[in-house]
Protein backbone atom coordinates (compact mmCIF):
# COMPACT_ATOMS: atom_id res chain seq x y z
CA UNK A 1 0.00 0.00 0.00
CA UNK A 2 1.64 3.13 -1.42
CA UNK A 3 -0.04 6.40 -0.07
CA UNK A 4 1.14 9.87 2.05
CA UNK A 5 -0.21 9.60 5.41
CA UNK A 6 -0.80 6.08 4.79
CA UNK A 7 0.06 4.52 8.55
CA UNK A 8 -3.80 4.63 9.33
CA UNK A 9 -4.47 2.37 6.54
CA UNK A 10 -6.41 -0.85 7.13
CA UNK A 11 -5.68 -2.60 3.78
CA UNK A 12 -3.11 -4.73 5.51
CA UNK A 13 -5.71 -6.66 7.70
CA UNK A 14 -7.95 -7.42 5.18
CA UNK A 15 -5.19 -8.56 2.53
CA UNK A 16 -3.44 -10.26 4.98
CA UNK A 17 -6.50 -12.22 5.91
CA UNK A 18 -6.88 -13.51 1.87
CA UNK A 19 -3.08 -14.61 1.48
CA UNK A 20 -3.83 -16.28 4.59
CA UNK A 21 -7.20 -17.55 3.84
CA UNK A 22 -5.35 -18.73 0.11
CA UNK A 23 -2.90 -20.41 1.70
CA UNK A 24 -0.26 -18.27 -0.01
CA UNK A 25 2.29 -18.36 3.56
CA UNK A 26 4.65 -16.26 1.94
CA UNK A 27 3.42 -13.53 0.79
CA UNK A 28 3.45 -10.38 2.35
CA UNK A 29 1.45 -6.84 2.16
CA UNK A 30 3.03 -3.89 3.60
CA UNK A 31 2.28 -0.13 4.27
CA UNK A 32 4.94 2.17 2.15
CA UNK A 33 4.62 5.64 2.74
CA UNK A 34 5.02 7.75 -0.22
CA UNK A 35 3.58 10.87 -2.45
CA UNK A 36 3.21 10.86 -6.14
CA UNK A 37 6.81 11.65 -7.06
CA UNK A 38 8.42 8.93 -4.90
CA UNK A 39 5.66 6.10 -6.63
CA UNK A 40 7.37 6.30 -9.82
CA UNK A 41 11.08 5.80 -8.54
CA UNK A 42 9.22 2.97 -5.86
CA UNK A 43 7.54 1.37 -8.76
CA UNK A 44 10.36 1.53 -11.44
CA UNK A 45 12.64 -0.52 -9.39
CA UNK A 46 10.57 -3.31 -8.06
CA UNK A 47 11.40 -7.02 -9.31
CA UNK A 48 9.17 -9.76 -10.28
CA UNK A 49 8.25 -11.45 -6.63
CA UNK A 50 6.35 -7.98 -6.65
CA UNK A 51 2.39 -9.21 -7.57
CA UNK A 52 1.34 -5.71 -7.07
CA UNK A 53 0.57 -2.33 -4.94
CA UNK A 54 -2.74 -0.42 -3.98
CA UNK A 55 -2.14 3.29 -4.03
CA UNK A 56 -3.82 5.55 -2.14
CA UNK A 57 -3.66 9.44 -1.95
CA UNK A 58 -2.01 11.65 -2.92
CA UNK A 59 -0.59 8.62 -5.61
CA UNK A 60 -3.82 7.75 -7.62
CA UNK A 61 -3.02 10.02 -10.80
CA UNK A 62 0.29 8.63 -11.11
CA UNK A 63 -0.53 5.76 -10.92
CA UNK A 64 -2.70 5.89 -13.98
CA UNK A 65 0.41 7.76 -15.77
CA UNK A 66 2.88 5.37 -14.67
CA UNK A 67 1.21 1.86 -16.06
CA UNK A 68 1.78 0.61 -19.08
CA UNK A 69 -1.95 -0.09 -19.65
CA UNK A 70 -4.97 0.76 -17.92
CA UNK A 71 -8.45 0.33 -17.97
CA UNK A 72 -11.46 1.89 -18.86
CA UNK A 73 -13.08 2.71 -15.55
CA UNK A 74 -9.47 3.73 -14.45
CA UNK A 75 -9.38 6.33 -17.66
CA UNK A 76 -12.73 7.76 -16.77
CA UNK A 77 -11.93 8.32 -13.64
CA UNK A 78 -8.69 9.78 -14.13
CA UNK A 79 -7.31 7.90 -11.29
CA UNK A 80 -6.14 4.09 -10.00
CA UNK A 81 -6.05 2.95 -6.73
CA UNK A 82 -4.12 -0.48 -8.13
CA UNK A 83 -1.10 -1.37 -10.06
CA UNK A 84 -1.25 -4.60 -11.29
CA UNK A 85 2.96 -5.80 -11.82
CA UNK A 86 2.32 -8.36 -15.05
CA UNK A 87 5.11 -11.32 -16.33
CA UNK A 88 6.45 -9.50 -18.71
CA UNK A 89 7.58 -6.26 -16.30
CA UNK A 90 4.76 -3.88 -17.72
CA UNK A 91 2.01 -2.40 -15.18
CA UNK A 92 -1.32 -2.84 -15.47
CA UNK A 93 -3.70 0.20 -13.67
CA UNK A 94 -7.38 -0.11 -12.62
CA UNK A 95 -9.78 1.24 -10.18
CA UNK A 96 -11.03 -0.96 -8.51
CA UNK A 97 -12.46 1.60 -5.98
CA UNK A 98 -15.64 1.81 -8.52
CA UNK A 99 -16.59 -1.47 -7.24
CA UNK A 100 -15.84 -0.44 -4.06
CA UNK A 101 -19.12 2.11 -4.14
CA UNK A 102 -21.17 -0.68 -6.22
CA UNK A 103 -20.76 -3.19 -3.75
CA UNK A 104 -21.34 -0.98 -0.79
CA UNK A 105 -24.35 0.46 -2.21
CA UNK A 106 -25.72 -3.08 -3.42
CA UNK A 107 -24.94 -4.20 0.03
CA UNK A 108 -25.05 -2.45 2.92
CA UNK A 109 -26.97 0.72 1.13
CA UNK A 110 -29.71 -1.52 -0.17
CA UNK A 111 -29.37 -0.19 -3.27
CA UNK A 112 -32.14 -2.45 -6.75
CA UNK A 113 -32.52 0.59 -8.78
CA UNK A 114 -32.68 3.78 -9.84
CA UNK A 115 -32.41 6.67 -12.03
CA UNK A 116 -30.61 9.84 -10.35
CA UNK A 117 -28.10 10.31 -7.71
CA UNK A 118 -26.72 13.16 -5.54
CA UNK A 119 -23.29 13.16 -4.85
CA UNK A 120 -21.90 15.96 -1.78
CA UNK A 121 -18.16 17.00 -3.38
CA UNK A 122 -15.94 16.82 -6.09
CA UNK A 123 -13.05 14.73 -5.48
CA UNK A 124 -11.29 11.20 -6.20
CA UNK A 125 -13.73 9.73 -4.66
CA UNK A 126 -16.68 11.38 -6.00
CA UNK A 127 -15.65 10.52 -9.28
CA UNK A 128 -15.31 6.71 -8.70
CA UNK A 129 -18.94 7.36 -7.74
CA UNK A 130 -19.86 8.39 -10.57
CA UNK A 131 -18.68 5.81 -12.40
CA UNK A 132 -20.14 3.25 -10.32
CA UNK A 133 -23.31 5.41 -11.00
CA UNK A 134 -23.02 4.42 -14.32
CA UNK A 135 -22.30 1.00 -13.64
CA UNK A 136 -25.44 0.74 -11.40
CA UNK A 137 -27.50 2.18 -14.28
CA UNK A 138 -28.40 5.52 -13.18
CA UNK A 139 -28.12 8.02 -15.92
CA UNK A 140 -28.45 12.05 -14.31
CA UNK A 141 -26.26 13.44 -11.33
CA UNK A 142 -26.10 16.46 -9.16
CA UNK A 143 -23.02 17.42 -7.90
CA UNK A 144 -23.17 19.33 -4.82
CA UNK A 145 -20.08 21.60 -4.37
CA UNK A 146 -18.29 23.86 -2.03
CA UNK A 147 -17.00 25.85 -5.36
CA UNK A 148 -18.67 25.00 -9.02
CA UNK A 149 -15.40 25.98 -10.31
CA UNK A 150 -13.59 23.32 -8.58
CA UNK A 151 -16.04 20.44 -9.92
CA UNK A 152 -14.46 20.86 -13.58
CA UNK A 153 -12.51 17.17 -13.07
CA UNK A 154 -15.58 15.13 -11.74
CA UNK A 155 -17.93 16.51 -14.56
CA UNK A 156 -15.57 15.11 -17.12
CA UNK A 157 -15.89 12.23 -15.27
CA UNK A 158 -19.73 12.30 -15.17
CA UNK A 159 -19.55 13.16 -19.27
CA UNK A 160 -17.29 10.53 -20.08
CA UNK A 161 -19.49 7.54 -18.17
CA UNK A 162 -22.49 8.95 -19.85
CA UNK A 163 -23.79 10.59 -16.76
CA UNK A 164 -25.84 13.89 -17.38
CA UNK A 165 -24.62 16.27 -14.57
CA UNK A 166 -25.24 19.28 -13.10
CA UNK A 167 -23.18 20.88 -10.28
CA UNK A 168 -24.92 22.97 -7.46
CA UNK A 169 -23.39 25.55 -4.98
CA UNK A 170 -23.73 23.35 -1.19
CA UNK A 171 -24.62 26.27 0.72
CA UNK A 172 -27.56 27.01 -1.31
CA UNK A 173 -28.78 23.65 -2.38
CA UNK A 174 -31.91 22.40 -0.56
CA UNK A 175 -30.02 19.11 1.17
CA UNK A 176 -33.55 17.60 2.19
CA UNK A 177 -35.37 18.20 -1.42
CA UNK A 178 -31.88 15.99 -2.74
CA UNK A 179 -32.34 13.15 -0.13
CA UNK A 180 -35.93 12.86 -1.34
CA UNK A 181 -35.76 13.57 -5.35
CA UNK A 182 -32.93 11.24 -5.67
CA UNK A 183 -32.46 7.17 -5.70
CA UNK A 184 -29.03 7.43 -3.94
CA UNK A 185 -26.37 10.00 -1.64
CA UNK A 186 -23.41 10.13 -1.63
CA UNK A 187 -21.08 11.83 0.42
CA UNK A 188 -17.59 12.11 -0.06
CA UNK A 189 -16.80 15.60 2.45
CA UNK A 190 -14.15 14.98 5.01
CA UNK A 191 -15.24 14.73 8.58
CA UNK A 192 -17.26 17.33 10.56
CA UNK A 193 -17.67 19.25 7.39
CA UNK A 194 -21.30 18.23 7.19
CA UNK A 195 -22.31 18.05 10.63
CA UNK A 196 -24.74 21.03 11.37
CA UNK A 197 -26.57 20.04 8.00
CA UNK A 198 -26.64 16.11 8.43
CA UNK A 199 -30.49 16.29 9.55
CA UNK A 200 -31.68 17.75 6.21
CA UNK A 201 -30.35 13.93 4.28
CA UNK A 202 -32.02 11.63 7.31
CA UNK A 203 -34.80 10.30 4.57
CA UNK A 204 -32.16 9.63 2.20
CA UNK A 205 -33.25 5.68 1.10
CA UNK A 206 -30.01 4.73 -0.04
CA UNK A 207 -26.58 6.76 1.31
CA UNK A 208 -23.01 6.20 1.76
CA UNK A 209 -21.13 8.30 3.95
CA UNK A 210 -17.30 7.31 3.04
CA UNK A 211 -16.46 8.25 6.37
CA UNK A 212 -15.71 5.69 8.46
CA UNK A 213 -13.56 7.41 11.89
CA UNK A 214 -14.79 8.66 13.87
CA UNK A 215 -18.04 7.16 13.96
CA UNK A 216 -20.97 6.95 13.88
CA UNK A 217 -20.71 10.39 12.32
CA UNK A 218 -23.56 12.79 12.79
CA UNK A 219 -24.90 11.94 9.20
CA UNK A 220 -25.05 7.91 9.62
CA UNK A 221 -27.02 8.95 13.06
CA UNK A 222 -29.70 11.15 11.40
CA UNK A 223 -29.76 8.14 8.22
CA UNK A 224 -29.96 5.33 10.94
CA UNK A 225 -33.26 7.02 12.99
CA UNK A 226 -34.87 7.71 9.56
CA UNK A 227 -34.44 3.60 8.72
CA UNK A 228 -32.68 4.42 5.62
CA UNK A 229 -30.00 2.29 4.35
CA UNK A 230 -26.79 3.57 5.09
CA UNK A 231 -23.21 2.03 3.51
CA UNK A 232 -19.97 3.39 4.92
CA UNK A 233 -16.37 3.99 4.20
CA UNK A 234 -15.47 0.33 5.72
CA UNK A 235 -17.76 -0.97 2.96
CA UNK A 236 -16.08 0.64 0.50
CA UNK A 237 -13.11 -0.54 1.49
CA UNK A 238 -13.92 -3.81 1.72
CA UNK A 239 -15.52 -4.43 -1.73
CA UNK A 240 -12.62 -2.44 -3.25
CA UNK A 241 -10.21 -4.92 -1.74
CA UNK A 242 -11.88 -8.47 -3.10
CA UNK A 243 -10.80 -7.15 -7.00
CA UNK A 244 -7.14 -5.88 -5.72
CA UNK A 245 -7.21 -9.03 -3.95
CA UNK A 246 -8.08 -11.34 -7.55
CA UNK A 247 -5.73 -9.18 -9.24
CA UNK A 248 -2.82 -9.83 -7.13
CA UNK A 249 -3.30 -13.39 -6.54
CA UNK A 250 -4.83 -14.78 -9.78
CA UNK A 251 -8.04 -16.66 -7.26
CA UNK A 252 -11.14 -15.88 -6.36
CA UNK A 253 -11.06 -13.24 -3.28
CA UNK A 254 -12.28 -15.12 0.03
CA UNK A 255 -14.41 -12.89 0.91
CA UNK A 256 -15.69 -13.72 4.23
CA UNK A 257 -12.51 -14.55 6.07
CA UNK A 258 -12.00 -10.72 4.58
CA UNK A 259 -15.22 -9.13 5.90
CA UNK A 260 -14.20 -10.96 9.48
CA UNK A 261 -11.23 -10.18 9.85
CA UNK A 262 -12.33 -5.86 9.11
CA UNK A 263 -14.76 -6.12 11.36
CA UNK A 264 -12.52 -7.58 14.28
CA UNK A 265 -10.11 -5.05 13.45
CA UNK A 266 -12.23 -2.06 13.85
CA UNK A 267 -13.96 -3.55 17.41
CA UNK A 268 -17.10 -4.97 15.82
CA UNK A 269 -18.15 -1.11 15.78
CA UNK A 270 -20.09 -1.01 12.57
CA UNK A 271 -21.47 -4.28 13.15
CA UNK A 272 -20.61 -7.89 13.09
CA UNK A 273 -20.46 -7.78 9.39
CA UNK A 274 -20.55 -6.16 6.60
CA UNK A 275 -22.97 -6.16 3.50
Amino acid sequence: MLGKPVEHSLSPVLHGAAFAALGLTGWTYERVEADAEQLVSFASGLGPEWAGLSVTMPGKRAALEFADEVSIRAEAVGAANTLVHRADGSWFADCTDVAGVTGALRGAGGFTGGRSGFVLGAGGTAAAALAAFAELGLTQVTLAVREPSRAAEAVRTAERVGLRVRVDRLDSVSLADAATSHDVVVSTLPAGALDARAPELAKARCLLDVIYHPWPTPLAEAVAAEGGHLATGLDMLLHQSFGQTEYFTGQQAPREAMRRALARATGHSLGDSFA
